[in-house]
């Protein structure tokens, strides 16, 4: 078998290319090995987009590529794959990065298809909580999606290639006219070329939720162009296999980046919904909340997620409870206190009579034991009541 080119090769005088782990329009993506700390790294080597003959020289793409990486080591979170370093060699820059076992969501869905709405609500709400850690970090992601989100093999959901900070000004296309990011995923005041910002990213969260459970995306043409009118333009296509994560998507695919959920009320929804809840279909700037769904609504989302159709459980009254053991030895202990007190009426009045003519029970005036008929069959005394209970 021939080595892949590029194979043994050292960057920086420090990283040793092993393996290719992956390819796409930005670079590849090689295992290495850290010669100085004696770990193990993924190292992508960048590929601008601009690199083409007719852009014009790639280096205002690879300061740009530079920057984002630079920016990525400004925070850190277990859902982030963190940047150890970046280096330049051959005039663009290498980025290293924490090494991540695993397969990428995209490789998930494209083998196994759409995933349950509950299990898309967990990885959704952990790719949330490390776009929030960027963002309080003044860093955007700019290109979620599905390749960028990797399930790995301890468990982890992890988030690579972070970049992109709001001070740097930049715009939905390149100077070539290629969009930044993928042209399905980009939020519609990215695609009508304006600036990126956070809620750009919650955007993009929500086209990822729409692919994983319906198996596609919401706005993809044939084209890039298309793709990015119908993003700006058209309002996804009805939710038909999401269940009860629909009002997030649909909460988070809003064209007006003020009228989205919240970073935080979206990710309270989705751990929600990942642990089995029914969520809150409204609040924050999708709506008001509806009502509580009826007990006992089916857990029958497609793969096993929990959906409820609109309107379901408004008013249903809460099943009775049975009565309690405790509430049955009260109302008894009050008849026997009745039954009691009657018999020693009943003897006080008839003095020693052995009986009432009409074949009643003998009720002693000491009151030890009380006999009283039980319809026509054999009389129940007062260790028969209590065994009632």
């Amino acid at each position: 078998m021939s080595e892949v080119p590029g194979t043994g090769r050292v960057i920086a005088d420090r990283y040793r290319l092993l393996d290719p782990l992956g390819e796409g329009g930005a670079g590849i993506v090689w295992s290495a090995r850290d010669e100085v700390l004696g770990r193990e790294v993924a190292v992508k080597e960048v590929r601008a987009p601009e690199e083409a003959p007719s852009a014009g020289g790639s280096e205002p793409s690879y300061s740009r590529l530079e920057r984002e990486a630079r920016a990525a080591t400004r925070f850190s979170h277990r859902n982030a794959v963190a940047v150890h370093d970046v280096v330049v060699q051959d005039a663009r820059p290498w980025i290293v990065m924490e090494l991540v076992r695993g397969l990428a969501l995209s490789d998930v869905l494209a083998a196994d298809g759409p995933l349950s709405p509950r299990r898309a609500a967990r990885i959704g709400a952990e790719v949330l909580a490390a776009l929030r850690a960027a963002h309080d970090a003044g860093v955007l992601h700019s290109d979620v999606k599905p390749g960028n989100v990797l399930l790995g093999n301890d468990g982890r959901v992890m988030v690579k290639d972070f970049g992109i900070t709001p001070a740097d000004g930049l715009y939905g296309l390149t100077v070539t006219g290629e969009p930044i990011g993928s042209p399905e995923y980009l939020a519609p005041e990215r695609a009508l070329g304006r600036a990126p910002e956070p809620e750009s990213d919650l955007w993009s969260l929500g086209v990822l939720l729409y692919a994983a459970t319906e198996g596609r995306t919401p706005f993809g043409r044939d084209t890039a162009p298309d793709t990015l009118r119908a993003v700006s333009e058209e309002e996804p296509p009805p939710l038909r296999r999401a269940g009860a994560l629909a009002p997030v998507i649909e909460g988070l695919l809003r064209k007006d980046p003020a009228e989205r959920l919240t970073a935080s009320d979206a990710e309270r929804r989705l751990r929600i919904l990942a642990a089995g809840g029914t969520g809150s279909p409204g609040g924050g700037a999708a709506g008001p909340p509806a009502p509580p769904p009826a007990e006992g609504a089916a857990d029958g989302g497609p793969g096993g997620g929990t959906a409820v159709a609109a309107g379901d459980g408004a008013g249903t009254p809460e099943p009775a409870e049975p009565p309690s053991r405790t509430g049955i030895l009260v109302a008894v202990g009050a008849l026997v206190a009745l039954l009691i007190a009657g018999g020693l009426a009943w003897a006080l009045a008839n003095g020693d009579d052995d009986t009432d003519g009409r074949g009643g029970g003998k009720v002693p005036s000491g009151g030890a034991t009380v006999s009283v008929r039980h319809g026509p069959g054999t009389p129940v005394g007062l260790a028969g009541l209590a065994h009632l209970v």
